[in-house]
């Protein structure tokens, strides 16, 4: 297992609550890391980059060493022009883990590693991976088919397969996790965190809409629709709240002013089968413990048949 020092005997499981946009603040953040999982945001949540440092102000206040770590995701792409002045900010207040998107930059890495930070960065093919671990990347996110928003099409396992004879660092694993026997399984299969998502969207600290979690709580697997009506980049969204928002899954992008990705058509992935209810966070990180120890037990028991 390629657990890096920082992570080692501050997890309580291996997994990562997933930086969603709109969706992840200081409250989901702080209340992950308190039960002991990776808390996790985007930058662009806050709207401004002075907001963003009073965020990482009152994160850091609450979290304590004693807690989970948490990671900040910064999207890495010419059209953010926040980017150099987050990173500064990134940079001030020493975030343990940033997760970078569409772009790994080795200057970036290196700013990261100064003060002794980690990078992980989000990939959905293999291409992707590779160009990512050459610029010198801690982990890799391996979003794979069944992941909410912006994901892959590969099977997690096979796109897992494909990256873990070859990468050294640590690897995360997303796509339709939602229980600690989902967990136990992305473990047993070779990947050193669970990356989840969309179960943290149905949670109590999610600054998800009630309508939204209502949604997830009543969806199944066939509720979720892959298409690039929405944005123009193929994604994972529900398809009750396409056809709310009056956008035709099979017909071009949406170029409706008045609805808006990820605000007004909700993301979701796979996963959803897994979801009856929304508890608080460290109800839900009760749960998925035990789940995961009744999976690791079940797979023990197998074997002495």
């Amino acid at each position: 297992m390629a657990l890096p020092e920082l992570l080692r005997g501050r997890l309580r499981l291996p997994v990562m609550a997933a930086p969603m946009f709109l969706l992840s603040g200081p409250d989901l953040v702080i209340a992950a890391c308190k039960a002991g999982v990776i808390g996790s945001f985007p930058a662009l949540n806050q709207r401004t980059t002075e907001g963003l440092d009073e965020w990482l102000t009152q994160i850091n206040a609450a979290v304590t060493p004693d807690d989970a770590p948490y990671a900040v995701n910064l999207i890495v792409h010419p059209t953010n022009d926040r980017l150099q002045a987050d990173l500064e900010v990134v940079i001030r207040h020493r975030v343990p883990i940033v997760v970078t998107s569409l772009g790994a930059v080795p200057e970036l890495v290196e700013a990261v590693h100064s003060y002794g930070g980690l990078v992980f960065h989000d990939v959905t093919t293999l291409r992707h991976a590779k160009k990512a671990a050459s610029a010198g990347v801690d982990g890799l996110v391996l979003v794979a088919g069944g992941a909410g928003g912006h994901a892959g099409t590969l099977n997690p396992f096979a796109l897992l397969a494909s990256v873990k004879p070859w990468f050294e660092g640590t690897i995360l694993l997303a796509g339709s996790l939602s229980s600690g026997a989902d967990v136990a399984a992305a473990i047993a299969a070779g990947a050193d965190l669970a990356y989840m998502g969309t179960r943290f969207i149905a949670t109590e600290e999610s600054s998800a809409p009630e309508g939204y979690r209502e949604m997830i709580v009543e969806a199944g697997a066939a509720d979720i629709v892959y298409t690039p009506a929405v944005s123009g980049i193929p994604a994972s969204f529900l398809a009750a709240s396409l056809q709310a928002a009056g956008v035709d899954p099979a017909g071009p992008a949406a170029e409706k002013e008045d609805v808006k990705a990820w605000r007004d058509v909700w993301s979701a992935g796979h996963g959803v089968a897994a979801i009856t209810d929304s508890p608080a966070v460290a109800e839900l990180v009760s749960r998925l413990e035990a789940e995961y120890r009744d999976a690791v037990d079940r797979a023990a028991a197998a074997l002495q048949q």
